[in-house]
């Protein structure tokens, strides 16, 4: 079975951080999530991958190729124009597997697919939904379901007293090729205001499954902090490839640490890192490979992407960085949010 990771959104709500980044290739622990995702499935069994793409795909493509560095079979369907969801699935058709797995590449997950595939089995229909179930349900599409699992309708973004439920689309599907013959060619999509309820229409099965595990769409800034935060607690238990020190630190390799530093846990600190005498890092920081920290900075609730410099006595909290950035000595930037050529937000 082939998995689709569906790669093409432009990640709006997360610039300026995706303003020349696709949103899936933002870092998650110092490693772009959309290999995490690959390399999680494949521990999974699933060995092809077809990932579609439209911003930027040449980050994706030159990182990732073939798959062959990752130990998978990777294919690229590039959409010349957005498709949403249905259509970039459609778009994708003849690359794909009578059965297959769909997995919207933004969302931060750690579940495991073999129960959604045997309940997919199971029930013979044409699809079956990850469900993920969310305090508040106003934010998302809401489904309701009869007592066999079967989905009746979707509500979108109902008042909390109204929802029927407080299941939502987690953004993982099983379909079969079948269902693609309800998605037209060649236009923008939407498989959850359109395909979907036209399938339920048609009564060809649409089923939804409650997923177990970790699960967040990772789509806003505060979401992205969020989600390292439930890392370095260990709330989010994603493979780090720093080494654990111990008490929340995690240290990469051929990483230097001046005299008098002290760290603050939870950390993660990369790969060829320079940390100057007497600075404070922590907690909740997430340092990437080859930044410079100089002398006496404060470092704390803060994410660095790699090849940042950081000069003597800097102060940074609640902030995030893009690659490559550099901030000058003595600065204070408290819930800064910087990238190359896109400014700053608060």
């Amino acid at each position: 079975m082939k998995a689709l990771l569906l790669a093409g959104g432009l990640g709006t709500r997360l610039r300026p951080l995706t303003e020349n980044l696709p949103k899936p290739m933002a870092p998650v622990g110092n490693r772009p999530w959309l290999e995490h995702l690959i390399l999680h499935l494949k521990q999974q069994g699933i060995q092809e991958f077809v990932i579609a793409v439209k911003h930027y795909p040449e980050i994706i493509q030159n990182r990732l190729g073939d798959g062959r560095s990752l130990g998978v079979r990777i294919e690229y369907s590039v959409e010349e124009s957005l498709l949403g969801t249905a259509g970039a699935i459609k778009h994708a058709e003849d690359l794909l597997s009578d059965r297959f797995l769909v997995v919207n590449a933004d969302i931060i997950h750690q579940v495991s697919i073999l129960p959604l595939l045997e309940y997919h089995i199971q029930h013979k229909g044409l699809v079956t939904i990850g469900l993920t179930e969310v305090e508040d349900p106003s934010h998302y599409g809401v489904v309701e379901q009869n007592a066999f699992g079967e989905i009746l309708r979707f509500v979108e973004k109902p008042a909390l007293h109204e929802a029927p439920s407080k299941l939502v689309n987690a953004g993982i599907y099983v379909m079969e090729k079948e269902a693609l013959q309800w998605i037209p060619k060649n236009r923008e999509v939407s498989i959850e205001r359109e395909t979907f309820p036209l399938l339920i229409e048609q009564k060809a099965g649409v089923y939804g499954k409650t997923i177990e595990g970790y699960w967040l769409d990772m789509g806003t800034k505060d979401r992205y902090r969020k989600l390292h935060w439930d890392l370095l607690d260990r709330k989010f238990a994603l493979p780090l490839k720093e080494k654990p020190q111990g008490n929340g630190i995690w240290l990469g390799e051929h990483t230097t640490v001046g005299s008098g530093v002290l760290f603050v846990p939870p950390v993660v600190i990369g790969d060829h890192v320079h940390i100057g005498e007497r600075s404070v890092i922590g907690p909740y920081a997430v340092i990437g490979d080859r930044c410079e920290i100089g002398k006496h900075v404060r470092c704390s609730e803060t994410i660095l992407w790699d090849d940042c410099k950081v000069h003597d006595a800097a102060q940074l909290k609640n902030c995030i960085f893009g690659y490559g950035l550099e901030v000058g000595a003595s600065h204070i930037l408290h819930e800064a949010v910087i990238n190359r050529m896109a400014g700053v937000q608060r």
